[in-house]
């Protein structure tokens, strides 16, 4: 039966949105801070502090030295006493949140850094204390920079949730391994190529947009 798999395709839209949501929210969230803190305690930062940059930095770059898939089996046990099953959409959330948050880290660190550290000197010779500085004037000023990338992690989150599908995470990657490879049925597996990059292209041009209207860099402020 050719066709048996096409009233799956809504489901399989509808868990990869799930994941890369939800997967993109927490993961954000974790990276943020996590990122924030890199930037605090870098040599030049705002309040510099070899010992956490070193923690932190470590813990980032050993999570992102692992491959995902790697990772959706490590963390199996983890996943398992977190939200009960390591199967689906649900299961596939610890993993997808542990793998883009260092990710994200480096990104909202990078962003930071792109700050020029007048702005910084300023602030703080303003009376401004080190929260101050970074939530009022270090992060608004790197919006333009933060969005940009988190619309790269976007991205990022949906082509790993399609990667899940190798061992039963649901969504259009799921659907791909069972009937696209298991079921040598290649009409699957180019649906499914093609609604991943047109969600890749509507992510972009949604995102950039947004990034082109808050960019006061490019626009002078108009």
């Amino acid at each position: 039966m050719a066709v048996e798999w096409i009233p799956l395709i809504g489901k399989g839209i509808l868990e990869s949105i799930y994941m890369t949501f939800w997967g993109s929210i927490c993961s954000g969230l974790i990276g943020l801070i996590l990122g924030v803190l890199l930037a605090m305690t870098y040599r030049d930062g705002l309040s510099p502090n070899r010992f956490i940059y070193f923690v932190i930095g470590t813990l980032v770059n050993v999570i992102r030295s692992i491959p995902f898939i790697i990772l959706l089996i490590f963390v199996g046990p983890l996943t398992r006493t977190l939200v009960g099953t390591t199967l689906g959409p649900k299961g596939v959330l610890v993993p997808l949140v542990i793998c883009a948050a260092p990710y994200v880290a480096r990104v909202v660190e990078t962003a930071l850094f792109e700050v020029p550290q007048e702005i910084k000197e300023a602030a703080r010779s303003m009376g401004a204390g080190v929260l101050t500085t970074m939530f009022r004037v270090v992060i608004p000023e790197a919006m333009p920079s933060l969005l940009s990338g988190g619309v790269i992690t976007i991205t990022l989150i949906l082509g790993y949730s399609a990667m899940a599908g190798i061992v039963g995470g649901g969504g259009l990657g799921d659907l791909a391994i069972r009937y696209g490879y298991y079921r040598y049925e290649s009409q699957v597996m180019m649906v499914v190529v093609l609604l991943l990059i047109i969600f890749v292209q509507v992510i972009q041009l949604c995102g950039f947009k947004v990034v082109k209207k808050i960019d006061k860099r490019k626009t002078g402020g108009n």
